[in-house]
């Protein structure tokens, strides 16, 4: 029997308990939602992904992960991956990565990753469509709190990147310039996903 006494919304912030979050959560209805837990709050993300932002994910994970491979730094990418530290907090951000000599404390299995015994990611990012508001906001104050190191949020309409520095405790910085990949422009990487969507898009007509 269910335990929630309403019906809570989806795909805004809306005040709830832990329980009820891990109700929603563990819910074959929204098994494939995105759930994030946040300031005894809840967000269940049901939106369809278009193609938009899957190509969007596509492209920013091959291009750090080709920069890696070229800086010869050691990293591991994870797409989707939960992050749970209980009671507290979870988020599910669409990329995640541990980097250099941190690229071995990356998470294995198939549980949610458990934050009491696993360090965060250096760097996470969101790919917002239509969730650009969020994912500046109460999102980065999420990661903020769980000390990423880097937080980036592509903004998919703009074909830009807003890249925050997670500074101390409970801050953030506006960046122009990667310090987890060094020597990483955002302006270059903004750059060479243009020309990638140009390729993709020109691919696509000459294949019709």
């Amino acid at each position: 029997m269910s335990t929630i006494k309403t019906n809570l919304p989806t795909n805004i912030w809306a005040i709830a308990t832990w329980d009820e979050f891990l109700e929603m959560a563990n819910s074959p209805a929204y098994q494939k939602a995105k759930c994030y837990y946040h300031n005894k709050q809840i967000r269940i993300e049901t939106m369809p992904i278009g193609p938009d932002h899957s190509r969007n994910n596509a492209i920013i994970l091959f291009a750090i992960n080709l920069f890696c491979t070229i800086k010869g730094l050691a990293f591991n990418s994870l797409d989707n991956c939960s992050y749970r530290m209980t009671g507290i907090r979870e988020c599910q951000p669409d990329i995640s990565y541990y980097i250099g000599e941190r690229a071995g404390l990356a998470p294995k299995g198939t549980a949610i990753t458990n934050l009491d015994t696993t360090p965060p990611p250096d760097l996470v990012i969101e790919i917002a469509d239509s969730t650009l508001a969020d994912d500046i906001g109460q999102k980065r104050l999420l990661y903020e709190e769980m000390q990423v190191a880097e937080y980036w949020v592509v903004d998919v309409q703009k074909a830009q990147i807003i890249a925050f520095a997670i500074i101390g405790n409970n801050g953030s910085r506006r960046i122009r310039k990667s310090a987890v990949l060094p020597e990483l422009s955002i302006d270059i990487l903004e750059t060479a996903k243009r020309i990638a969507h140009r390729i993709l898009y020109h691919t696509y007509l000459f294949i019709l």
